[in-house]
């Protein structure tokens, strides 16, 4: 059956490497990571290793944009990230317009111990006080589903342009680093004493991060950067936190988007994984590489820049992968040394030029959630 062309248009990110697309992607092309020592009480009693946005600068941004002084602080990452993606599509927010909404955790800093919890910590209510600040006419759509959710959210606009319902569909996607998430990776023993390093023989945990990110999907070709030619979205309810060793939702995940996309293995040319620096994750993303045979194909992770983003991660990823595919330039897996997986992978050393055609962007996450979407170069 044909299907409709879908597109990914305009994007933006809000990170600690920057407020632009470009001040991130010139932070990475130096090698700059935006993880850093904290030594914060307030959220964990010891010190750790994380990618935070300077508040001060935050605000400052907001400020020109909105003076409403009531929105948290994510509320304002993801404000920044969607406004200047809305402003620059010209796309009129109709009832054939949609806003879709990602994250893990939302405003899980405005619960405490009260009875009473606000409006705003639900993530239908975040959802709709991003939604009212554009004056969407839609009901917005929330994509939850632990770290795949940035790049599930992408498969999710384009299946729903492709069924008609909407022609455009504007996604961000956001998570801040907060007490209840550091405590909890924290209580796995699986965070860091260092910057992480994915897939490294040295790797010994997951740095977390923060971040927002935004795009446009559309059916529109105009001003486009990549056609989104195919997704996949398996859970194989592994483990509540441990990836498959033998990376079978993954694998079948892989495999829809490529059949989707009417693709071989041999057509990808970079890959940008998930690569969170655990030892289990990075090991079933070398595991399924192989099984698909795709160990060749130039492969990175962009965690040790970021650290760990959660739910934006996916659509952070995308944003940093649709600039590769568009500069035709790879981009090191920052904190990789040496092979740290027991099946050979094609991990980026060092920043360098290549014809980027196909790409595939890869997550999985806890519960046994895993997503694939290849991305098609417009030629």
């Amino acid at each position: 059956m044909n299907r409709q062309n879908v597109y990914i248009a305009q994007t933006n990110c809000i990170t600690p490497l920057g407020f632009t697309v470009e001040s991130n992607v010139q932070a990475i092309e130096s090698g700059t990571t935006g993880i850093t020592h904290w030594d914060d009480t307030g959220l964990l009693p010891e010190p750790f290793f994380a990618a935070r946005i300077n508040n001060e600068s935050l605000d400052n941004a907001f400020t020109q944009i909105s003076s409403n002084t009531t929105y948290t602080r994510l509320e304002k990452m993801m404000l920044l990230a969607l406004e200047p993606v809305i402003k620059a599509s010209g796309v009129v927010l109709d009832a054939k317009t949609a806003l879709i909404l990602s994250t893990t955790k939302g405003n899980i800093t405005l619960l405490n111990d009260g009875d009473e919890v606000p409006k705003g910590a639900y993530l239908q209510g975040l959802a709709k006080n991003i939604a009212n600040f554009f004056g969407f006419t839609t009901q917005p759509i929330v994509v939850s589903n632990a770290c795949v959710s940035g790049i599930m959210a992408v498969s999710v606009a384009k299946r729903l342009i492709q069924s008609g319902l909407y022609n455009n569909v504007f996604v961000v996607s956001g998570d801040e680093v907060s007490k209840f998430v550091l405590s909890g990776f924290n209580s796995f023993k699986a965070m860091s004493p260092q910057p992480c390093r994915p897939y490294s023989a040295n790797r010994d945990g997951v740095s977390l991060g923060e971040a927002a990110a935004a795009a446009l999907v559309t059916k529109n070709s105009e001003y486009t950067k990549a056609v989104v030619a195919g997704d996949g979205s398996i859970n194989d309810a592994n483990h509540i936190s441990g990836p498959s060793r033998t990376g079978e939702g993954l694998v079948k995940s892989i495999e829809s988007a490529f059949k989707e996309a009417g693709i071989e293995s041999d057509a990808i040319d970079y890959i940008s994984a998930h690569g969170t620096a655990t030892p289990f994750n990075d090991e079933m993303e070398a595991i399924a590489f192989n099984r698909l045979g795709l160990n060749e194909v130039p492969v990175n992770s962009l965690k040790g820049y970021y650290g760990h983003t959660l739910g934006a991660s996916g659509l952070l990823e995308t944003v940093i992968g649709l600039e590769t595919m568009a500069q035709n330039r790879l981009f090191k897996s920052l904190g990789y040394d040496e092979p740290g997986v027991s099946q050979p992978i094609n991990v980026i050393a060092n920043n360098q030029d290549k014809e980027v055609n196909y790409w595939l962007k890869t997550a999985s996450g806890f519960g046994g959630c895993n997503t694939a979407v290849v991305f098609k170069k417009i030629n």
